[in-house]
């Protein structure tokens, strides 16, 4: 009991900081560096996609959506004839409204005054002849289009371009990786971690085209479809290793 009673006054007489000391060995880590690298590569687009469609007015709603089937039935009738395949041409929308003019007459207030109904309907149509599209444009407003947009140009199957990138991508990061290893004094880069964001074979912006009635003898509605890019962002990390 002496003992102990002495060892226990002896533990409060040393310092605090004496009791809390500890022995911790933490392993030394390489330096990470980041690097975010971007490759695209830039082709001939392969389809482009155009929106179309009709729009009709009528006294009544029923009237305005039977007069519209009758000119959307032309419509998709003519696309057939063309040669576009039933699974390249898809309904996007579908509307029906009321239509009012608010117009003041003779400067005098007045409430809105209805003048009847429209309905529109339209089409989302892949275009898979790239040399055509000017042809089929012109074809849509003859067979009854009252409205075109596009087209939107991109590549069918974008893989072969994102691998491409990929590749080019990579060897990119592991050329900087090993700049900054070097440049730091290390021996080489090792990687850690590797994230991809894609975006395969679309346009930054489409391209807007305004289709136009002509004569059977002018030059079909140009259209110029450059190139689309597929780009491929690495996110990576490499350890610099002496």
């Amino acid at each position: 009991m002496k003992s102990m009673i002495a060892l226990m006054a002896l533990g409060a007489a040393l310092p605090v900081s004496a009791l809390a000391q500890t022995s911790v060995n933490i392993a030394e880590t390489a330096p990470i560096v980041t690097l975010n690298v971007t490759e695209t590569v830039d082709v001939a687009p392969d389809i482009a996609t155009v929106g179309t469609g009709v729009q009709t007015r009528a006294q009544t709603a029923a009237q305005a959506m039977r007069d519209n089937a009758v000119q959307m039935d032309k419509l998709i009738a003519a696309l057939a004839k063309a040669g576009i395949a039933k699974k390249d041409i898809q309904t996007s929308g579908i509307n029906l409204s009321a239509q009012y003019d608010y117009s003041n007459r003779d400067g005098q207030p007045s409430g809105p005054r209805f003048i009847g109904y429209e309905a529109s309907n339209q089409l989302s149509v892949k275009l898979r002849d790239i040399k055509k599209v000017g042809t089929l444009l012109d074809t849509m407003v003859e067979a009854g289009a009252t409205n075109v947009s596009g087209p939107s140009f991109s590549i069918d199957d974008p893989r072969p371009m994102l691998m491409q990138a990929r590749a080019t991508a990579l060897k990119t990061a592991k050329a900087q990786a090993d700049f900054y290893a070097q440049a730091a004094g290390y021996r080489t880069a090792r990687l850690v971690s590797l994230s991809e964001s894609n975006s395969g074979g679309q346009p930054p912006m489409p391209m807007m085209v305004r289709a136009q009635f002509k004569a059977d003898s002018a030059p079909a509605t140009p259209v110029e479809p450059g190139q689309v890019g597929s780009s491929v962002t690495l996110t990576v990390q490499y350890a610099l290793e002496k």
